[in-house]
C-alpha cells in the first residue's frame, strides 16, 4: 500500500489533463475506426450473399428453360432431373436470403452505432478542447499568481537574490560610511596622500559659523532690531586691520631737575 500511495502520487503530480485528454479522444477514434470497419465487413459480406442469390437464381432459371424444352421434345426424365435440381436451388436460396437479411440488419445496426459513436466523439472532443482551454487559462492564471504573491519556486530564487544583494549593499555602505568616520578621526591613516589639512578644516568650520551669524544678523537687520550686517570678507578686514600706534609720551625736565 505504501508503494502504490507513492506511486500514485509521483503519477498524479505527473499527469497532465490535458495530455489524458487527448489520449481519450486517440481511443474513441481507434474504437470509432474499427465499428466502422466492421460496418464495412459486413456489407462486403452482405454483398457477397447477394451475388450468390444472383448466380443460383440464374442457373434456377436455366434449369427451368432446360425442364421446359425437355418436355417439349418428350424427354420427361431429363425434365424431372431439371426440375430437381432447381428444387435444390431454391433451398440454397432460401437459405442465402435468410442470411442476407441477418446481414443486413447487423449491417443497420453497425450503421446506426457508428453514427452515435461518431456524434459522441465530436461532442467528446469539444468538451475535450473546452476542458484544454479551461485548464491552460487557469495555469497560467496560477503562476501569474504566484509570481506576483512571490510563491512560485522561480520567484522565490529571485526573492533570496535579491534580498542577498540589497544585504551586501547594506553591509558595504556601512562599511564605507565606518571607514570614512575612522578616517575623518583620524583613528585611521590616509595613505592616498589626499588626507584633509586639519587647520584648513577648522577654518571652513569657522566659515560656515560666520555664515550662520551673518544671516541671522541680516533677519535682524530686515526686522529692525539691529545695524545691517558686514560681510564675512569685510569683517575679515576689519578683524585683520592694524591699530595705530599711540606714540611714547615725551616728559619735559623740570627745574631743578639735572640735566
Amino acid at each position: 500500500m505504501i508503494f502504490k500511495s507513492k506511486a500514485n502520487k509521483a503519477l498524479d503530480k505527473m499527469e497532465d489533463p490535458r495530455e489524458t485528454l487527448d489520449y481519450s479522444y486517440q481511443r474513441q477514434l481507434e474504437l470509432l475506426q474499427k465499428v466502422r470497419r466492421g460496418v464495412a465487413d459486413v456489407a462486403t459480406s452482405r454483398k457477397r450473399v447477394e451475388l450468390q442469390i444472383n448466380g443460383l437464381e440464374q442457373q434456377s432459371r436455366k434449369l427451368e428453360d432446360q425442364g421446359r424444352k425437355a418436355l417439349s421434345v418428350g424427354r420427361e426424365d431429363l425434365a424431372r432431373e431439371a426440375l430437381s435440381r432447381r428444387s435444390g436451388l431454391q433451398g440454397q436460396i432460401a437459405d442465402l436470403r435468410v442470411q442476407h437479411d441477418n446481414l443486413q440488419a447487423e449491417e443497420e445496426k453497425l450503421t446506426t452505432a457508428s453514427q452515435r459513436l461518431q456524434a459522441k466523439v465530436d461532442s467528446f472532443r469539444t468538451k475535450k478542447e473546452t476542458i484544454k482551454a479551461t485548464y491552460t487559462a487557469a495555469e497560467a492564471q496560477t503562476r501569474i499568481n504566484e509570481a506576483f504573491s512571490g510563491i512560485s519556486e522561480e520567484m522565490g530564487d529571485v526573492g533570496l537574490a535579491i534580498q542577498r544583494a540589497e544585504d551586501k549593499t547594506a553591509q558595504m555602505q556601512a562599511r564605507a560610511g565606518a571607514i570614512d568616520e575612522l578616517l575623518a578621526s583620524g583613528a585611521l591613516d590616509d595613505y592616498s596622500g589626499t588626507r584633509g589639512d586639519d587647520i584648513q578644516t577648522e577654518l571652513d568650520r569657522m566659515g560656515g559659523g560666520m555664515d550662520v551669524e551673518l544671516e541671522l544678523a541680516k533677519m535682524k537687520a530686515e526686522l529692525g532690531q539691529g545695524p545691517a550686517p558686514q560681510s564675512s570678507i569685510e569683517q575679515g578686514q576689519t578683524q585683520q586691520a592694524p591699530q595705530p600706534q599711540q606714540q611714547p609720551h615725551t616728559q619735559l625736565p623740570r627745574q631743578g631737575d639735572g640735566v
